[in-house]
C-alpha cells in the first residue's frame, strides 16, 4: 500500500485484504474467484494511483463475484462486506 494514504485508508485497505485473503484460504469457494481475489489484494497494493481509484477498481472486480452463481453465500456476504467497506474510500 502507498505510503501517503491516511489512516483510516489504510486499515480500510487492511480490513479488505484480510477479507479477500480469507476467501483465497477457503476451500469452498471456486478458482476463479480466488483468481479475481488475488487480482484484488494486487491492486491494493500498487502505489501509482490514488485511494479512491483503487478502491473503486477493487470494488468493480468483487461486485463482478457477487454475481456468479457458484460463489458459496458466506463469501457473497464478504464480498458485500468489502464492497460497504470501500463505498466510503473516496478522494
Amino acid at each position: 500500500m502507498a505510503k501517503g494514504f491516511s489512516d483510516v485508508v489504510k486499515n480500510a485497505f487492511e480490513e479488505v485484504e484480510n477479507l479477500l485473503n480469507g476467501l483465497l484460504g477457503d476451500r469452498s469457494v471456486p478458482r476463479n474467484i480466488k483468481r479475481i481475489a488475488q487480482k484484488g489484494i494486487d491492486e491494493l497494493h500498487k502505489e501509482d494511483e490514488t485511494a479512491g481509484v483503487l478502491a473503486s477498481n477493487v470494488m468493480y472486480m468483487v461486485d463482478d463475484l457477487s454475481l456468479d452463481p457458484n460463489i458459496p453465500f458466506h463469501s457473497r456476504t464478504t464480498i458485500y462486506r468489502i464492497i460497504s467497506i470501500l463505498e466510503k474510500i473516496k478522494d
